[in-house]
């Protein structure tokens, strides 16, 4: 724990409803010299007391002293922005369609929102740094595939910005876009730029917040932990299906090449980041080798 902060100060801004506080010395040394990746999205980026409640964890890891990288995604915002605009767009295994026009507003979309996560990250006395393409980008990339325009996969990360950042006890805030060799946009799925950013940093955790409980089994039932061999097995015995594939195969990816454990976490429910992190029980599905 950083030497300025003793139990007294923490108790301060701890949330009533959070883990236990004696326990919180115990996990803020064993992630000390780790990363955290975060990434927030799916349907909780709509509800303002959510975003709120993300908000001010993120905050409290800040304040205890840990290395948090938070990446967002932005589906929604994007939609709704298109549907104002009578723009419809087609979607090709999952990813938009993203012609020169969708890509424009993808990408103002995504800033703004950026800029939103670290305007409300400020204003609660952490020091949060927005990472776009139009300032501190890190990403590079090459087009996913022909068919789908201008959305692509993460070739190369330019991990020295995020190092000296967090070095310094700041957020960075990285909105999942990236550049080509000629400067042009690319918007990326938010997984999959969180889990290229996490594997990059060989980070201790990454953890997907979205907007269910977790990897459930054949009987609906939670599973707290799985490793990457039947997690696989989840999916060829179609327990696992849909939009939570790519997501699975995100996670697959990460934890077998150098993230010790990918967490997908229930966004909605209050502090599951504070109880994935400060409790041994987690608050939703750790999957790692």
């Amino acid at each position: 724990m950083s030497k300025d902060l003793n139990l007294k100060e923490i108790e301060k801004f701890w949330p009533l409803d959070a883990p236990n506080i004696s326990n919180v010395a115990k996990y803020v040394s064993k992630y000390k010299k780790e990363k955290i990746v975060i990434k927030y999205g799916g349907n909780v980026l709509i509800d303002r007391s959510i975003f709120n409640n993300f908000i001010e964890d993120i905050n409290i890891l800040n304040k205890l002293g840990l290395s948090i990288i938070v990446v967002h995604g932005g589906g929604p915002r994007i939609k709704k922005r298109l549907d104002e605009e009578n723009i419809e767009t087609k979607f090709i295994n999952g990813l938009r369609v993203t012609d020169k026009k969708v890509i424009k507003i993808v990408e103002e979309v995504l800033i703004d929102f950026n800029n939103d996560i670290v305007s409300s990250l400020n204003k609660q006395g952490s020091n949060a740094i927005s990472i776009n393409t139009k300032k501190n980008n890190i990403i590079y990339v090459n087009p996913e595939q022909k068919e789908l325009g201008y959305v692509g996969i993460p070739k190369k990360i330019n991990s020295d910005i995020i190092e000296e950042m967090i070095n310094q006890n700041k957020i960075p805030v990285v909105a999942p876009l990236g550049l080509d060799e000629n400067n042009q946009s690319y918007n990326i799925n938010g997984d999959t730029a969180a889990n290229a950013i996490a594997k990059k940093l060989k980070s201790r955790r990454l953890l997907l917040m979205t907007n269910v409980e977790g990897v459930y089994d054949d009987n609906k039932k939670l599973i707290s932990e799985i490793k990457p061999f039947d997690l696989k097995n989840l999916i060829e015995w179609k327990v696992v299906q849909g939009g939570m594939i790519p997501k699975i195969k995100n996670c697959v990816d990460a934890v077998e090449n150098g993230v010790r454990g990918v967490v997908i976490l229930d966004g909605r429910k209050p502090h599951s980041i504070l109880h994935e992190i400060f409790s041994d029980k987690g608050a939703g599905t750790l999957i790692r080798k």
